[in-house]
C-alpha cells in the first residue's frame, strides 16, 4: 500500500507519498481499506516533531478515517468484511489501509456520505469526552469555545446547544464569525480586537489554545467553573493566580484523546455513538468541511491548515 510519510520533521514539504508495508489485524482488531482522512492540529504537530507517538503507534499521520472492512482480526464480533465504517485512530489515517482496534469503530450515520465520515470520528469524541464526560457540560449553563470556526469549534458549538447550553465563542475574521452564528453560537468574539473576559463569566472553558489564555481562562470561570484545555497552540507555559482558582472552587482539565487507553477510547466511542449520532441523523449536528484534496497532496493540505483560513474540516480522499 500506499501512505503518507515524514521523511523529517519540518515543513509540509517533508511529507511523502510513498510504498510502504500492509498492516494486518492483531486480536481484536480490524483493517480498513481507507477511504477517506481528515486533518488535525496534532497531524501538524506530529510533522514538526512536536508530538512524540508512544510505542508501537503507527508513525504516518492521521488520527481518524473512513472506509471498508478489509479483514477482521480473532475476537472481534459484531462486525462484518464489507460493511462501511469511520474509526478513532491513534495513527495512520493517512494511508490506504489502517489497523483500528474495533471497539473504535463507528457506523457511517445515516445521511452522511463514506467520504464525509472520515472527519466525524476526531471530533465528535474530542468534544463529547471533555464537554459532556470530564465538564459535565448542563442545560443552561454557559459554554466559552476558543477556535470556533475550526473542526473541533464547530463541532462543541453544536453539541453545546444541542445539551441546552448558551455558547460563546472566539473568532478571527466576520466570515468566521458569521458560520459560528448559523451553527448555533449565540455571542462570537473576535480575539483580535475583543477580549473575550468581557463576555463572561463561563461555567466550562473548551481551550485548545493553552499558553498565555490560561490566567484570563480561569479569571472569567463562574463559581464551580471548569476549564478544559485540549490544545497547546500558544505555549506550555503561562503563570496562575491560584487564588482565583480556590475561591471560586473552580477546576482545571488537561486532556488528550490520543493517548488514552484502548479501553477508554472505547467507551468514549460507545457514547459517541449512543449521544452524538443521533444528533447528526436528526440534523442537530451537521458535519462543516472546508475542502477535500486527493490524500497524495497532504502536503497542501497541511499549508491550509496552518494558513488558518479554512472553516470546518479538511478532508484526504484515497484515489
Amino acid at each position: 500500500m500506499k501512505a503518507i510519510t515524514i521523511k523529517e520533521f519540518g515543513g509540509p514539504e517533508v511529507l511523502e507519498w510513498t510504498e510502504v508495508e500492509d498492516p494486518a489485524p492483531a486480536a481484536g482488531e480490524v483493517v480498513i481499506d481507507v477511504a477517506a482522512t481528515a486533518l488535525n492540529r496534532a497531524d501538524v504537530m506530529q510533522r514538526w516533531g512536536l508530538y512524540p507517538l508512544a510505542p508501537g503507534t503507527s508513525p504516518y499521520p492521521g488520527l481518524e478515517a473512513s472506509g471498508r472492512i478489509s479483514a477482521i482480526g480473532e475476537g472481534v464480533t459484531g462486525w462484518r468484511i464489507g460493511d462501511e465504517v469511520c474509526a478513532l485512530l491513534t495513527g495512520g489515517g493517512y494511508a490506504q489501509k489502517v489497523a483500528v482496534p474495533a471497539g473504535q469503530l463507528l457506523p457511517v450515520p445515516k445521511g452522511v456520505s463514506l467520504i464525509e465520515a472520515a472527519a466525524l470520528p476526531e471530533a465528535t469524541a474530542t468534544v463529547w469526552s471533555n464537554l459532556a464526560m470530564t465538564a459535565r457540560l448542563e442545560h443552561g449553563e454557559t459554554l466559552l469555545v476558543h477556535g470556533g470556526a475550526g473542526g473541533i469549534g464547530t463541532a462543541a458549538i453544536q453539541i453545546a446547544k444541542a445539551l441546552g447550553a448558551r455558547v460563546v465563542t472566539t473568532v478571527g475574521s466576520p466570515e468566521k464569525a458569521a458560520r459560528a452564528r448559523e451553527l448555533g453560537a449565540d455571542v462570537t468574539v473576535d480575539y483580535r480586537t475583543e477580549d473575550f473576559t468581557d463576555h463572561g463569566p463561563y461555567d466550562v472553558i473548551l481551550d485548545v489554545i493553552g499558553g498565555e489564555y490560561l490566567q484570563r481562562n480561569v479569571h472569567s470561570l463562574a463559581p464551580d467553573g471548569r476549564l478544559v484545555i485540549i490544545g497547546l497552540q500558544n505555549g506550555l507555559e503561562a503563570p496562575l493566580n491560584l487564588a482565583e482558582l480556590v475561591f471560586k472552587r473552580a477546576s482545571v482539565h488537561g486532556t488528550t484523546l490520543r493517548t488514552r487507553p484502548a479501553a477508554d477510547k472505547a467507551e468514549i466511542i460507545s457514547e459517541v455513538r449512543e449521544w452524538v449520532w443521533p444528533m447528526i441523523e436528526d440534523g442537530s449536528v451537521e458535519l462543516v468541511v472546508d475542502r477535500t484534496l486527493p490524500l497524495a497532496d497532504a502536503a497542501e493540505a497541511h499549508r491550509l491548515m496552518e494558513a488558518g483560513r479554512h472553516i470546518g474540516k479538511i478532508i484526504l480522499v484515497n484515489d
